[in-house]
């Protein structure tokens, strides 16, 4: 199993260096760290009393990685899911925030682990992923990676200007679809033809 910091150093990596797309709704954007995330923790790397563009640049792999694991993995309490959840929620709550807790809430609820969808790790949470992991771990991580990538899939049907991230211009799966995909076993990942299927009403 891989140790926090190398999950965090995982996801900077895949997260790549700075963007600003202006159909991406956190703006600025280096190593997965919003703009809005340094501005609410206060980031101000080049000490002129306000966090700007110039401070996102500043931004290095290492301190996004100490941000992650402090303020993406620490804090909502993922440590307290099962060792097997946790890489791919870490993952998608640095994509999503409590949407991440969201989506494995409510696919507890539809194993039969009763919880209420809140978008918070508490006791009731971490007591049905314990009890689902029991049944079987493989499974409840499978199962989550596939809940993230139908929730990535709705996304884009809702909203168009979001539909670049899961379908590349020549049709293959974006980088959402791939993303929820390193989680799942490859037994479950969708063929270029059913991907293709699945966006063709996008069209």
């Amino acid at each position: 199993m891989q140790s926090v910091r190398e999950i965090a150093e995982s996801i900077v990596a895949r997260e790549g260096g700075y963007v600003n797309d202006p159909d991406d709704p956190g703006g600025a954007t280096k190593h997965g760290v919003t703009i809005g995330t340094m501005r609410r923790l206060g980031r101000d790397l080049d000490g002129d009393g306000a966090v700007t563009v110039e401070d996102v640049h500043a931004l290095t792999p290492g301190l996004a990685t100490d941000i992650f694991i402090e303020h993406y993995f620490e804090a909502p309490g993922i440590s307290g899911l099962p060792e097997v959840l946790q890489p791919s929620v870490f993952d998608m709550y640095v994509n999503a925030g409590g949407e991440a807790v969201r989506i494995l809430q409510r696919l507890l609820g539809r194993m039969g682990f009763g919880c209420a969808v809140d978008g918070v790790i508490g006791p009731q949470t971490r007591a049905a992923a314990a009890a689902a992991a029991e049944r079987g771990p493989g499974h409840l991580a499978d199962a989550y990676g596939i809940a993230r990538r139908n929730y990535y899939y709705r996304l884009a049907d809702r909203r168009p200007a979001s539909r670049k991230y899961a379908r590349r211009r020549d049709g293959g799966k974006g980088g959402w679809i791939r993303r929820a995909e390193a989680f799942i076993s490859g037994t479950y990942h969708l063929t270029e033809a059913e991907h293709r299927a699945r966006v063709a009403a996008w069209d």
